[in-house]
């Protein structure tokens, strides 16, 4: 039998603290009134997303959309492109879900011992961004940028440092802010296979410490609305349907667009809420609007 895995090591004592974990100042209404919103996105401020990398997971209590990020764990995305491809996670049930912490699946035992028939997959929890990586700087903090890659919030170290690498390239790692998609594993670094996590909001204790591999762009309500428990009692909510958007007929396909880090819409966003936030600005406080209709 596999040992149990986890969403993140010593999950009873990480559960205790995700409840304390904190979830930013409240903002003023002085604050809101001198910082409005930037107006009303154009058509040039989005981008259609690669529909081989848009999970669309159809729960029993809605439907979430996931965007998956190769770019920084390819290993991982492949893998779940496969799952999915084999409908392995339909009816698949959320098996541990912690309050102010994450929602885990993707065990066919429904239980946090099962994988699926396929190698485990290595750690991805680092990546190296280069200058062709898609990154969108949000803060320079001098040894390190902190920044989008789609719509994953990620830091790195400075790319003043890449001239001094072998592969012209510095180290990154994804931001566990919500909505952020993760693999879960056991106390082996290279043991996620099939079991993931959708976070109900920020931790930053995971990072560096599991993989990253998407963001939830739309139904980040019905990842909190996911009912509570370790384990959960029955009846637990469920994956219905998980499919890749471009496997989706063409009736049934939602049309998907998100707001692109590059565009003039975001980059104002991002001067209003940094100068709302002046010190305590973090990735995890720029939300990146998405429609899907």
């Amino acid at each position: 039998m596999k040992p149990a895995l986890y969403a993140a090591a010593a999950l009873a004592a990480l559960a205790t603290a995700a409840s304390a974990a904190p979830s930013g100042k409240i903002m003023t209404a002085a604050a809101a009134a001198a910082a409005p919103p930037p107006a009303a996105p154009t058509a040039a401020d989005w981008r259609t997303p690669d529909p081989n990398d848009v999970l669309v997971i159809d729960t029993n209590k809605g439907r979430i959309v996931v965007e998956m990020v190769p770019e920084v764990a390819p290993q991982f995305v492949a893998r779940i492109r496969e799952l999915t491809h084999a409908k392995f996670f339909d009816g698949q049930k959320f098996f541990r879900v912690i309050e102010n912490f994450m929602d885990q699946t993707g065990d066919p035992q429904n239980k946090g011992t099962g994988g699926s028939d396929k190698p485990n997959v290595p750690a991805e929890f680092t990546f190296r961004r280069g200058a062709d990586t898609p990154f969108v700087l949000a803060a320079d903090q001098a040894v390190a940028e902190v920044g989008f890659i789609k719509t994953l919030p990620v830091m790195t170290q400075s790319m003043m440092l890449a001239a001094m690498t072998k592969d012209q390239k510095v180290a990154g790692w994804a931001l566990y802010c919500p909505g952020v998609a993760g693999a879960a594993r056991d106390n082996d670094p290279d043991s996620a296979n099939s079991q993931f996590f959708l976070m109900r909001a920020g931790y930053p204790a995971l990072e560096k410490r599991y993989t990253a591999w998407g963001r939830a762009i739309s139904g980040q309500d019905v990842i909190r609305a996911i009912k509570v428990g370790e384990p959960v009692e029955e009846p637990m909510d469920r994956m219905e349907r998980v499919r890749l958007l471009a496997d989706l007929p063409e009736a049934e396909r939602p049309k998907v667009r998100v707001i692109d880090p590059k565009g003039a819409w975001f980059k104002a966003e991002l001067e209003r809420v940094r100068r709302l936030k002046g010190a305590d600005f973090s990735a995890c406080d720029i939300a990146i609007p998405a429609e899907v209709k």
